[in-house]
């Protein structure tokens, strides 16, 4: 494993520690850790920038699916300054995966995350 690819796993490992964060401060931690101050996030249903909107978005969607969390689904494959991943979001419960998607996700010099590409390839119908 080169250097750059432990860069684009490690982006993605504090890409999940945020999704899956709980607590508002920890959230909020998390978020701070993984994205840059200006980073953003893009997905069909969002698109916002800055580490509080970033947050709101991750806090909605644990309120949408309480008890599930999001699980890296394949390797992350990176070149350059971009990543790309698959995943999933799993009920801890019963282990089904109702939600899954694809990411591309752009760094910063530091590793940080500049921008985040969502695309959902599945989801719960009426949702």
């Amino acid at each position: 494993m080169s250097a750059n690819t432990d860069r684009y796993e490690l982006a993605a490992a504090r890409y999940f520690e945020a999704w899956n964060a709980g607590e508002p401060e920890e959230l909020a931690k998390a978020v701070a850790t993984a994205w840059a101050a200006d980073g953003g996030y893009t997905d069909p249903l969002v698109d916002v920038s800055g580490h509080e909107q970033i947050a709101a978005v991750i806090a909605g969607a644990h309120e949408q699916f309480p008890g599930f969390s999001f699980k890296l689904a394949g390797p992350v494959d990176g070149h350059h300054e971009t990543a790309r991943f698959t995943w999933e979001l799993v009920n801890e419960a019963d282990g089904s995966a109702p939600v899954a998607g694809f990411d591309v996700i752009t760094l910063d010099a530091d590793g940080r995350i500049r921008s985040v590409l969502g695309f959902l390839d599945r989801v719960p119908a009426g949702a």
